[in-house]
């Protein structure tokens, strides 16, 4: 039966072209839609992770609660022994030292003066280490717009923006001014290699980075990290995961009575995040849920439709004999044939236009000008993702509707009395 019905629509095209493609583009447009949901949230996550937070982040519990003034005095002390013992009991994600400092960078002339100055926001960063994902994780070689990547502690990576303020070109020397761990004055030379641009507003205006162990060295801070970061290994943001990874860290290693103990954090907890997980969650799921309704409607619709101009057909095969039962059933389970191929040709275009905007994008930084605050980072790029949902989500509307359609329509087969029928027959 199933042969004979898929060998009917295949061929008849008059009765399945049009309802397949609409199964087809409603399957699409659903597949896209929450591939970009999920790739923007995400991503805007993940661009606040990368940068500040982790999906988890590991400090003493002074610095936390004076972290805005990035008190190196505070730090964490033997992180190598912490970032061993935190990858062994929770493998699950992957951790990472980082130093967090500020300072001035003095640019010298040919004679060794100060040629320009300007503040800089640093990140020491484990570029180096066996198995670090840093330059994965910050995509700096698509980020990178000259230049090359560190090969050493005493080589630097500057925004395009503080380059082009400082009038630095490639290759020169810079100067850091600030003060060391334990508060004492501090000047180290970084040779600049590269320069960046991450595309997140403000955040690129005043940005260097350099491998962790060049910090060190700047900062007197041998073996300490200001913290460390640990990031999921998919790079998907779970709010629900890192809560209780933290409740479970906190509960075993945090100890209230000594302000230099470890504590751990989420990301919600970071400069309101909390907030904007929750509420981003939310509108996601209402936006999503609102699509995928009227996507339904629109489905079942056509498949009541299509029921209903089919009732000629009907009259026709229940006048040459057929049972009420038998037209009933096998227009619902044409429905579901034609409901299964509009959503695997529709699951396959969806995916295919959700990898594309993952690959390559959606600059606006155009619309991001104008931010003048740096409280929150967002990228200027919204990419989409493929997640493992997105290979069946289309069938619940792709097929469920198509066939909640046709059923409802063919409710009527069991109404056609006789004298109707043939009366239908004489026109």
């Amino acid at each position: 039966m199933i042969k004979f019905l898929t060998k009917g629509i295949l061929r008849d095209r008059s009765r399945s072209l049009f309802p397949v493609l609409v199964v087809m583009l409603a399957v699409a447009m659903i597949i896209f839609f929450q591939g970009f949901m999920n790739g923007t949230l995400n991503g805007m996550f993940l661009d606040s992770a990368v940068v500040s937070t982790g999906h988890v982040k590991i400090m003493t519990r002074a610095y936390k609660e004076e972290s805005q003034l990035l008190p190196n005095d505070l730090a964490l002390l033997e992180t190598k022994q912490l970032v061993d013992k935190v990858s062994q009991d929770y493998p699950n994600h992957f951790w990472t030292p980082r130093i967090t400092f500020g300072g001035l960078l003095d640019v010298p002339d040919e004679n060794g003066e100060t040629k320009a100055q300007g503040p800089v926001f640093a990140l020491g960063i484990d570029f180096f280490s066996s198995g670090s994902r840093q330059i994965e994780i910050w995509k700096l070689e698509r980020r990178l717009v000259g230049g090359r990547l560190p090969e050493n502690g005493s080589e630097a990576l500057l925004s395009a923006s503080l380059a082009r303020k400082l009038g630095l070109s490639l290759g020169e020397t810079v100067t850091l001014i600030g003060s060391t761990m334990y508060n004492a004055f501090t000047t180290y030379n970084f040779t600049v290699v590269g320069t960046f641009k991450l595309n997140l507003g403000p955040l690129d205006r005043q940005m260097m980075l350099v491998d962790i162990s060049g910090a060190r060295l700047a900062l007197d801070m041998e073996g300490a990290a200001s913290s460390v970061l640990g990031y999921a290994n998919s790079l998907f943001y779970d709010d629900t995961v890192a809560v209780a990874l933290r409740q479970q860290y906190n509960k075993i290693n945090s100890d209230t009575t000594d302000i230099f103990s470890p504590i751990m954090v989420a990301l919600r907890d970071s400069n309101q995040m909390g907030v904007m997980v929750d509420w981003m969650n939310a509108a996601s799921g209402i936006i999503v849920g609102v699509f995928l309704v009227i996507a339904m409607i629109v489905l079942w619709n056509m498949g009541l439709m299509n029921g209903l101009r089919r009732y000629g057909e009907i009259g026709m095969r229940l006048a040459i004999g057929e049972s009420k039962g038998q037209v009933y059933r096998s227009m619902i389970m044409e429905s579901v044939i034609i409901g299964f191929i509009g959503t695997v040709f529709g699951t396959a275009m969806g995916l295919g236009l959700t990898y594309y905007m993952q690959e390559v994008g959606l600059d606006y930084s155009a619309a991001m000008e104008s931010l003048g605050s740096s409280e929150f980072i967002f990228s200027n790029v919204f990419y989409a993702q493929v997640t493992p949902e997105l290979y069946y989500i289309g069938f619940m509307p792709g097929v469920l509707a198509t066939v909640l359609g046709t059923m409802l329509a063919g409710r009527a087969i069991y109404k056609r009395e006789m004298a109707q029928l043939f009366k239908e027959l004489e026109t």
